[in-house]
């Protein structure tokens, strides 16, 4: 759309990205991050479905996405999205639960939404502070005080929130999608792996994944191009080391 704005800041003291969109109509399929979100809507009203829980969020609800929490949303009042969000890596969230608990964890969220939450102006001041650049130490409060109050009445730990659960089934299949996502993948591949046909594969990896094979590779690719251009590496070249053969959808996907 012609009005979209999308901006992206990075706190270099926190180790924290701050994404901030306007006038979004744009719907997001199923994806996941390989980092915690933790956002809230300005304006506008969408439909969630996150680890198969539906969700109707409006302004002044904080979203918490886990990393790898496997999430979706669309608009449903005509109206475009305002959203202001922070992206937090495991390993600095590892580090600031350590200096608000005194024991190093990663926190495990276990509400994806909290509806008309107290915290939305303290993360909302916290956005804007990292927007523009504040360097006093009062966004380091700000910070330590709002991840505080999240673990304390929301969170348990877990030992590494990128890791793939041991007893599923489609373990072999994450593990090599993680390890070749670059290369040509084929479903005939995959569905070997899993020891299934192909039909069979595509279903019982998109229920208990809440995502399909395919959509699941794109979003590893997207995440590591992201880290790519982070580096100065150009898109075209991004593309290519990710395995996007079609140059063209890649930018829309990016997206």
């Amino acid at each position: 759309m012609p009005n979209e704005k999308r901006t992206v800041s990075y706190d270099a003291d926190l180790q924290i990205e701050a994404y901030w969109f306007e006038g979004i109509m744009q719907k997001f399929p199923n994806h996941f991050h390989d980092y915690y979100v933790i956002g809230f809507i300005e304006a506008g009203q969408r439909y969630l479905l996150c680890k198969n829980q539906e969700y109707f969020i409006n302004p002044g609800d904080i979203i918490i996405f886990n990393p790898r929490d496997v999430h979706s949303c669309e608009q449903i009042d005509g109206k475009t999205l305002d959203y202001r969000c922070i992206n937090i890596q495991p390993e600095m969230m590892k580090k600031t639960a350590l200096e608000i608990t005194g024991r190093e964890f990663f926190p495990n969220f276990s509400q994806a939404v909290l509806y008309r939450s107290e915290l939305a102006s303290s993360l909302r001041e916290l956005h804007h502070m990292i927007c523009e650049g504040e360097t006093d130490f009062i966004k380091e409060e700000l910070y330590l005080f709002l991840i505080s109050q999240l673990i304390q009445e929301y969170a348990d730990s877990i030992t590494d929130p990128l890791a793939q659960e041991p007893t599923s089934e489609f373990k072999p299949v994450c593990d090599y999608l993680e390890a070749n996502f670059a290369k040509a993948i084929t479903l005939d591949e995959l569905s070997r792996l899993a020891n299934m046909s192909k039909y069979h594969f595509l279903r019982s990896f998109t229920r208990q994944k809440g995502i399909s094979p395919y959509s699941y590779l794109e979003t590893i690719r997207i995440g590591n191009a992201k880290k790519l251009l982070e580096q100065g590496v150009p898109p075209v070249e991004a593309a290519f080391q990710t395995g996007f053969s079609d140059q063209s959808h890649f930018p829309n996907f990016f997206k």
